[in-house]
């Protein structure tokens, strides 16, 4: 069964991170397999209306402007023509919402159960449940979730976490993992330094990643070995403290901060270390340690969310989050890479290409997406039912938001008919598989081709009309891709 899905978030390239990442890598994977996929995420800059990235995947920059962390201003009404208007052009028969923190998402994911379009979401997250943050945080998402279809977790920790804060029944939420593209992040050891053992960290220097963790144990390491040095890339409001450590113990021959990393640089620093160490305190299911075990690196973590089920025992070691916990178990891999008793890289590889491939992760969501569509479309009726359940006084606020938002799409009904809207052709269906984040050579040379072609034709037009310039059109786009187009 073919659909067509829009993957909504306010994380979207160029923005790096982990779910920016998830959403590209799936897309890609369930174009491969036949479907529509459209992207929509608010602008960035001036990178705003329609964009075309590798094998034809349509990214739909709204004129939204950020309010805070890259999210929008959460005024759901607001967004509804721009949705209205994008899920009827393209069709649309999914919508998939990415990301607890993303406003765009639960807006769109509002909207969608309202005209009848059926709505997934993946929780990319942990929450706790004791202070006011998590608090406001869950009962939103209890909201943006009543109405939702299905629900994706990354980890069984995840999964659990989401049901007790949304209080959703459990046969509802699926776990199906995040993965690697392993052909990006393979191991060369010709690059780990003979005369030093590096340890890396890549992660945003932030509290809930353990920079004050990462803080206290640098001194002690380096004092107890004095051909340690450490390599940390990522950048945040913590970067202060670490160089206020290296700054205090002289180390700043020993500890290098790279500061901010492109996707594309993170294997280049990684094979250039021995030891991969994460001290998150809070993780669902963490894509740093599995991009380090694919490069070969020995990966030491600390015990917290879904972490435990990201890889086999034998490829990592994990700590309690405190410091005492994580010096015993650095200092046990230390002491395995000077006896050499260490896993070789290249197999440590193989084995995580096995557990870890995008197309496995689109298989399964698409599974997902099958199982929702047969579904008969429940009646108005019921999804007021559904909201009215989030509370005695919150779910009638949720329904008077829901019964406005059906008189606004009354008005756009009747301003601007369905009728009116021209629907947009698919784009050609690829044929071979993308290899993920690569062009396969067929494609490359399909893609150049179109282009010669189109210049030529575009070439002789002018001439033809006795123009100045024959110069083909300059994008002013920025890159995000090497195939990008538009």
């Amino acid at each position: 069964m073919k659909h067509t899905i829009c993957m909504v978030s306010d994380f979207f390239f160029p923005n790096m991170g982990g779910v920016e990442s998830h959403i590209y890598q799936l897309s890609q994977c369930l174009l491969a397999r036949g479907h529509k996929v459209i992207v929509v995420t608010h602008a960035y800059g001036d990178r705003t209306g329609v964009r075309f990235l590798t094998n034809g995947l349509k990214v739909y920059y709204l004129p939204i402007k950020v309010f805070y962390n890259q999210c929008v201003l959460p005024t759901l009404f607001t967004s509804l023509p721009l949705i209205r208007e994008i899920c009827i052009r393209e069709q649309v028969t999914v919508l998939h919402g990415h990301s607890a923190f993303s406003t765009l998402a639960h807006e769109s994911m509002f909207h969608a159960r309202l005209m009848n379009v059926k709505a997934v979401f993946t929780d990319h997250s942990l929450f706790g449940f004791a202070d006011a943050s998590s608090i406001i945080t869950n009962q939103l998402l209890k909201i943006a979730l009543a109405g939702c279809n299905h629900v994706i977790c990354v980890s069984h920790t995840s999964k659990e976490n989401t049901v007790l804060r949304a209080s959703l029944k459990p046969e509802m939420v699926s776990v199906i993992p995040n993965a690697v593209d392993c052909t990006a992040f393979t191991p060369d050891p010709s690059q780990r330094d003979k005369n030093k053992l590096t340890l890396v960290v890549v992660s945003r220097l932030v509290y809930r990643k353990g920079t004050d963790l990462l803080a206290a144990i640098i001194p002690v390491v380096c004092r107890r070995h004095p051909d340690v040095q450490f390599l940390i890339g990522g950048d945040g409001p913590k970067r202060i403290v670490l160089e206020e450590v290296r700054e205090r113990h002289e180390l700043h021959d020993r500890v290098c901060l790279l500061g901010s990393l492109e996707h594309s640089q993170v294997r280049e620093v990684l094979v250039k270390g021995s030891i991969f160490v994460n001290m998150s305190l809070t993780e669902a299911f963490c894509m740093a340690i599995v991009e380090a075990a694919s490069c070969g690196l020995q990966v030491v973590s600390t015990r917290v969310g879904g972490v435990p089920e990201v890889l086999p025992p034998d490829l990592i070691r994990l700590a309690q989050p405190n410091v005492t916990s994580l010096l015993a178990e650095i200092e046990s891999a230390i002491a395995d890479c000077r006896r050499g008793t260490n896993l070789d890289p290249y197999v440590v590889h193989e084995r995580v290409k096995a557990l870890y491939r995008w197309q496995d992760v689109a298989q399964r969501t698409e599974i997902v997406y099958d199982s929702i569509v047969v579904n008969p479309e429940a009646t108005m009726e019921d999804k007021l039912r559904k909201l009215h359940k989030i509370g005695p006084i919150v779910g009638w606020m949720v329904i008077l938001l829901a019964v406005i938002d059906l008189f606004i799409l009354y008005i756009l009904e009747w301003c601007r008919p369905r009728e009116n809207i021209d629907v947009v052709p698919a784009w050609p269906s690829c044929k071979t598989s993308p290899g993920v984040t690569e062009h396969t050579a067929s494609m490359r040379k399909q893609t150049a081709t179109s282009a010669t072609k189109y210049t030529a034709t575009s070439q002789t037009k002018r001439r033809s009309s006795n123009k100045k310039s024959s110069a083909p059109i300059q994008d002013s786009a920025q890159t995000i891709t090497p195939n990008e187009y538009t």
